[in-house]
């Protein structure tokens, strides 16, 4: 299990969220033009902050992903920050120099679930545990 984890100074971690948001009033812009570029904002803005996107798909009217998080940083910052930075670089890309108060690209709100083991691999996997333990194992 050693090449699940990702670790910091004193942690070992597996945080995958799937996150979906949407455009304000679910305008069916992201197809087009603006698909192109986004993916390539949503990834550069998961690395300033230390993330990594596994998986995501740009739907006529929303957002999938599935986002490494991790657990120094609290998911609703993290999501905040791409909704945040990637208006602005959608305003930009229109011809916009500067965002201006009160515009928004996304919708306010976002739904996000933890990605994590099956069930049954980690009740296996925490019978094993002694057995494990007893021949130096460790994840």
């Amino acid at each position: 299990m050693s090449n699940l984890y990702q670790s910091l100074s004193h942690s070992s971690w597996d945080c995958k969220y799937h996150v979906v948001f949407v455009p304000k009033y679910r305008k069916k812009i992201i197809y087009g033009q603006l698909r192109q570029h986004l993916g390539q904002i949503f990834h550069e803005l998961a690395r300033q902050k230390e993330c990594k996107i596994v998986e995501g798909k740009l739907v006529v009217d929303h957002v999938h992903m599935c986002i490494e998080i991790p657990p120094k940083h609290a998911v609703t910052s993290i999501i905040g920050f791409l909704k945040g930075k990637s208006a602005i670089a959608i305003a930009r890309m229109s011809g916009k120099q500067r965002n201006f108060s009160g515009e928004n690209f996304w919708a306010r709100g976002y739904a996000v679930s933890t990605v994590g083991y099956d069930l049954e691999a980690i009740r296996k996997y925490i019978r094993e545990q002694e057995t494990l333990d007893k021949a130096g194992s460790n994840f």
